[in-house]
């Protein structure tokens, strides 16, 4: 009688639980490959957004100087405007004085009423 090659052979049922642990964990190493390559992803558009707004950040610290220097020169202003209108004012003073002075005086005359008196004579 022939000798059975049963027992020699392995059985089958080791291999696929093998191979479907391994399939098992390849696809829970696919989800975490794909989980990290996420990570990355968002972690450069989260890096890009910051330096954006560090950007902005200093448009805005720029932005700032220059609305300081323009109030710091807000006084200079007031201090020429005032000089302006001192020498306005005393401009107008010496055209009054001298205007009275030489004894120029605006006067105003009636002629409708002279000639209203002239009529009434002839």
């Amino acid at each position: 009688m022939r000798a059975s090659i049963a027992a020699s052979r392995q059985s089958q049922l080791p291999g696929s639980v093998t191979n479907a642990a391994a399939a098992a964990k390849l696809l829970e190493k696919k989800k975490e490959f794909e989980a990290v390559a996420a990570l990355e992803r968002a972690s450069v558009q989260f890096l890009k957004r910051i330096e954006d707004l560090g950007d902005d950040f200093d448009v805005m610290a720029d932005a700032g100087i220059v609305h300081g220097q323009v109030l710091e020169q807000w006084p200079n202003m007031f201090r020429i405007l005032s000089l302006f209108l001192a020498q306005r004012e005393q401009h107008a003073e010496d055209e009054e004085a001298a205007a009275t002075s030489a004894g120029q005086r605006l006067v105003r005359i009636p002629i409708e009423e002279l000639r209203q008196t002239e009529q009434k004579n002839t």
